[in-house]
């Protein structure tokens, strides 16, 4: 199994790189984002490799970190996303938001990704949420009320206030973001306006 590819790129297609690797071109399947950094032709790269092995056919998926990698392979672990999905996931969001987004709850980040409806971006929040925090730069404080609102167990307050910033423009994430704060500040029995005032004056910052 081909684990890492190092040598000069040789070539671009639509979703693929030509690496040449000692006169041997190695066809190497990549999202939008990792295609976009890589060098010129004629320049050295090197891609950290997933392979996908079928009957009919070996297929090498291309990324720049472990870390997308890692997410590649976490991504199809949900029904309904394949290769292809994961990829386009990966075109749309880098590694730290696609965990910040899952950590968040951000079902619309997600659903950004073409193949991705309401539906599927659910389901990889709500599957994915415990394996997110660990690729997200996220505060945990801030992912679990994100998660607890998603799942309706979050205090009436909280819940209240984040729905009412919802409402003023704000997205979910920022608004779970600021209301995290304004629970550190105003303490866990603030009431739904004194959380909605210090959550306003956490986003004027």
């Amino acid at each position: 199994m081909i684990g890492k590819l190092k040598g000069l790129v040789d070539s671009y297609g639509e979703d693929f790189v030509i690496i040449d690797v000692g006169g041997v071109g190695y066809v190497v399947h990549c999202s939008t984002r990792t295609l976009q950094n890589l060098p010129p032709a004629g320049e050295a790269a090197t891609l950290a490799i997933e392979t996908h092995v079928r009957e009919d056919m070996i297929r090498l998926y291309g990324f720049r970190s472990d870390a997308e990698r890692e997410w590649f392979r976490i991504l199809q672990t949900v029904q309904g996303v394949g290769a292809k999905v994961a990829l386009a996931i990966l075109s749309v969001l880098d590694p730290g938001a696609l965990g910040t987004a899952i950590a968040m709850a951000d079902k619309t980040a997600v659903a950004r990704a073409p193949g991705v409806g309401p539906k599927l971006a659910a389901r990889l929040v709500a599957e994915l949420k415990d394996k997110a925090p660990a690729f997200g730069a996220v505060d945990p404080i801030v992912a679990s009320l994100a998660v607890a609102v998603e799942d309706r167990r979050a205090p009436q307050p909280a819940a209240d206030a984040i729905s009412a910033l919802v409402n003023l423009g704000y997205g979910q994430p920022q608004a779970a973001a600021a209301i995290a704060a304004a629970m550190r500040q105003g303490g866990d029995d603030a009431p739904t306006a004194t959380l909605i005032r210090l959550g306003l004056k956490e986003l004027a910052r």
